[in-house]
């Protein structure tokens, strides 16, 4: 095996673990804040409660994505000599991780959940809108605290 072809799956094997590890696990409609936000409470009173269907796909990328750019890398390798060959490899890597990453999302299952949106108007006189799995007691009218994207019946 000469350089060209060994740079050539080292390329490859590295584009691969790279792309892989690009992805975000996007949040579901689940929470009001940031995860990073500080703990914050507040007092207010129900306006609404509405069933709403929330959706729990993860979007990050997975076994299409590493396939693909392994498939893409072997293909982009037969095509070309010396350093055009190296650069095949690296776009048939990236290329077929792409293709690949989108044929699994679009064959992905997606999972709906229904949940709870509750309006709450704050005593500051602002409204706040959290989306949670239950609601347990709560009703429209209730006297509530707000915690950490979570309603309580005060």
């Amino acid at each position: 095996m000469n350089i060209y072809k060994k740079s050539a799956i080292a390329v490859s094997i590295a584009a691969s673990a790279l792309l892989t590890g690009c992805g975000t696990n996007s949040p579901s409609m689940t929470t009001a804040y940031p995860a990073s936000q500080a703990s914050y409470s507040s007092y207010g009173v129900i306006e609404s409660i509405q069933v709403v269907q929330v959706s729990s796909e993860n979007r990050g990328p997975g076994a299409g994505a590493v396939v693909g750019g392994i498939v893409g890398g072997i293909l982009g390798n037969q095509v070309g000599g010396g350093l055009g060959n190296a650069a095949a490899t690296a776009v048939g890597v990236v290329g077929g991780a792409i293709v690949g990453n989108n044929l699994e999302k679009n064959n992905r299952n997606q999972q709906v959940r229904e949940a709870y949106q509750i309006s709450v108007r704050l005593d500051n006189g602002a409204y706040q809108s959290i989306v949670q799995d239950n609601i347990v007691d709560l009703r429209v009218g209730n006297r509530v605290y707000v915690k950490d994207n979570y309603v309580y019946r005060n």
